[in-house]
């Protein structure tokens, strides 16, 4: 019988020289005068490892189609040219005239919709093709290739077909066919946002995760058993994985259809009409922004958008049972070529910070709902450096230090039992769990470093102006720091030459050892448990058996812990309620609102006081510094407990002190940075922090470096 194949891709070419070849009377049409004059004029050509041969069928225009068809149209346009191809058959097919889509995607019913229900056949193709040039298709490989009716009866039509197309075979679940090539064939397009062969990217261990969420994202959609094919098997993902890797290993085909029309032919995909269709599960929606934004020239082929999939993978299978994510943000924009220090590296920001187009939440039902209208400047820093800003994590009320009850605290990744610790826990949270290893937090009394010390990473809080604060939503404007949580400290020094814009060389230790003062007050504090001063004694010892000077340091000022717990307090109270003055609080949580309550019960005379008691500090830290590098302690002195405690002050408003802020709040109130490192323990992680001279960001990095170098490994990212 007579066949009209319409579409001479890579598919539809390869079926209509086979039939050629086999003797069956074909008709090719194409969109593209090129494809007909090629074909026209020196025949339609396959070649590559599989096959080579050459056949001379007549070619036309797809505008130019019979006006009566009596055979089989075999339709292989591209997915998103379906609804265009099937108008142009409205009212041609004659007698039992019928469609078969051999394409990609779920098209029939579109294809129905213009030739009629009753008319459309289904094929599932998994033969690897490319257009080398019109009219020449180089096959790669051999593939399941099944056809059948979408009712699942095997009809004359079909064993038809299946006698005359080569390598096809009957089936009666084509449907499941297809929703299993959904799957894969959303893998595929995930692949095809990096320049990476594709069996090298089933290969890594990196995606493993990341292609098995995609594949099961489209699966939980599927309305009929997905049927396995050539090494994918829906009941056997992880298995899949390296049987998909050795398939397409011997292809001669190395990278799929859409990176071709991403990285080669510069032309849209088929992505909208076949992911579009899809519920927008959180992977699917961001492979199709990828791909966006590579078709638009925003972006181009590479892996790092491959690693920015894998982190937003991570995101929703790490981050969100922790409730550390407050909303992963759309593929960022950014020019290409990408440039700059952070080029392609992810960054979490903590949601009191303004991200252009989202709400800023600052961890309250109660904040402004509107969208921010431009990024804070840190974020736009970021951005420029291009790194890629890709999700607002939780915090701690207004980073007031108690969550509210309808958001909950973020839990640590180590032990979920337990608090991350705030006010940056989500920052926190989503690097020690291996999410992404830069984040960005916030710290008015160790709401960076108290996070960093029970998660077991790296938390840095700049001298004190160093970061521009505006976008920010200010908790105490004269103690509050934006700075960095990140998995190690060259990541800390990363960050920070970019938000705070100088060069900060965190990495060159050249000029270790260095000389130490260990706070001998705060180890002998009674907050301070066995186990963290024993991890803490450890750390210093090291560094002394390394050949470091460590001295101890009987500092007056260090011995009035909790004089200055209570400096801190009235600052950070009467100033917080200065900020909400004017505010809707009736839905803020009873802790912020006895913060509140507290602010407004301070005097003038009471706060001028404690900024006083403040001047009185700055010196007295800067003379403890004299003759040091840095100043060393614990950043906490206890692991991680089950709630956040209440900073400074109980509920009610009263007095109340856990202690947890009690070695970090002396360096908000005097601005000095102040860092925390993870330090060897056997059970929960333990913080040691130093402190370096005002302004001084960059030696106190070289330190913490040189530290970190002699301190062992970090702790390995958590997992679940």
């Amino acid at each position: 019988m007579p066949y009209l194949v319409l579409g001479c891709g890579a598919i539809g070419g390869t079926v209509a020289a086979g039939l050629v070849r086999d003797g069956h009377d074909v008709l090719v049409a194409d969109a593209d005068p090129a494809v007909v004059a090629a074909v026209n004029t020196d025949g339609l050509r396959i070649t590559g490892p599989v096959e080579e041969f050459t056949v001379h069928p007549p070619a036309v225009s797809a505008a130019d189609l019979p006006d009566q068809i009596d055979g089989p149209v075999l339709l292989a346009v591209k997915s998103h040219h379906t609804a265009a191809a099937a108008a142009l058959l409205t009212g041609r097919l004659r007698g039992d005239g019928y469609v078969l889509s051999l394409q990609n995607g779920l098209n029939a019913q579109v294809i129905a919709d213009a030739v009629g229900p009753g008319r459309v056949v289904e094929a599932f193709v998994n033969f690897g093709a490319d257009v080398m040039e019109p009219g020449v298709i180089q096959r790669g490989n051999r593939g399941t290739f099944m056809i059948g009716e979408l009712d699942g009866t095997l009809t004359d039509r079909v064993r038809a077909l299946t006698a005359d197309i080569a390598d096809a075979e009957p089936t009666g679940e084509v449907l499941g066919y297809l929703w299993a090539k959904e799957a894969y064939g959303a893998q595929l397009f995930a692949t095809a946002v990096s320049d990476l062969p594709i069996y090298a990217v089933f290969d890594d261990p990196a995606y493993r995760d990341l292609l098995l969420a995609v594949a099961r994202e489209v699966l939980a959609q599927a309305p009929v058993r997905p049927v396995g094919f050539d090494g994918f098997d829906p009941a056997d993902l992880e298995g899949s994985l390296a049987r998909l890797a050795d398939f397409n290993r011997t292809s001669a085909k190395t990278h799929s259809g859409v990176y071709r029309d991403l990285a080669i032919r510069h032309r849209p995909t088929e992505s909208p009409a076949i992911l579009g269709p899809l519920s927008g599960g959180p992977l699917i929606t961001r492979i199709a922004e990828l791909i966006a934004a590579i078709e638009r020239g925003e972006r181009t082929c590479t892996r790092s958008n491959l690693d920015l999939l894998a982190a937003y993978e991570r995101l929703e299978r790490l981050g969100r049972p922790l409730n550390a994510v407050v909303r992963a943000l759309p593929v960022p924009e950014r020019a290409w070529p990408a440039a700059g220090p952070l080029a392609g590296r992810p960054v979490a920001i903590k949601d009191i910070v303004a991200v252009a187009g989202v709400p800023t939440g600052c961890g309250s039902p109660a904040s402004d709902p509107a969208p921010a209208p431009q990024d804070a400047t840190l974020v736009a820093r970021l951005r420029a450096a291009g790194a890629e800003v890709f999700a607002t994590t939780q915090c701690l009320e207004y980073a007031a230090g108690f969550a509210h009850p309808e958001v909950g605290d973020t839990r640590n990744p180590r032990d979920p039992s337990r608090t991350s610790g705030g006010s940056s826990g989500g920052s926190a949270a989503l690097v020690a769990a291996g999410v992404c290893d830069l984040s960005i937090g916030s710290d008015t009394g160790g709401s960076i470093r108290i996070p960093a010390a029970y998660c077991g990473i790296v938390g840095l809080k700049p001298s004190y102006g160093l970061v521009p604060l505006d976008g920010v939503f200010p908790l105490s404007p004269s103690c509050d720091h934006a700075g960095t949580l990140t998995a190690t400290v060259q990541g800390a020094a990363d960050l920070l030459s970019v938000i705070a814009d100088v060069p900060v060389p965190g990495s060159d230790a050249s000029r270790s050892p260095f000389a130490v003062g260990v706070l001998t007050g705060q180890l002998a504090d009674d907050s301070v448990t066995d186990e963290v001063r024993a991890a803490v004694r450890d750390a210093v010892d090291r560094l002394a058996r390394a050949g470091w000077s460590v001295r101890e340091i009987g500092a007056a000022w260090a011995d009035e812990a909790a004089e200055w717990d209570r400096v801190l307090a009235i600052i950070v109270a009467r100033e917080a309620d200065q900020v909400h003055q004017g505010r809707d609080t009736s839905r803020y949580a009873a802790g912020t609102t006895g913060l509140l309550r507290f602010g407004s019960s301070v005097t003038q005379a009471e706060y001028d006081a404690a900024l006083a008691a403040r001047e009185r500090l700055v010196a007295a830290v800067e003379a403890s510094l004299a003759g040091l590098d840095v100043l060393a302690g614990p950043t906490v002195g206890f692991t991680a407990p089950t709630e956040d405690p209440p900073f400074g002050f109980g509920e009610d408003g009263g007095g109340q002190d856990s202690g947890e802020g009690r070695f970090t709040g002396p360096y908000n109130l005097t601005g000095h940075p102040a860092i925390s490192l993870p330090v060897a323990t056997t059970g929960l992680p333990v913080g040691l922090q130093l402190a370096g001279r005002r302004d001084g960001d960059a030696d106190l990095l070289r330190v913490a470096a040189a530290a970190m170098s002699l301190l062992g490994p970090r702790p390995a990212p958590a997992r679940p």
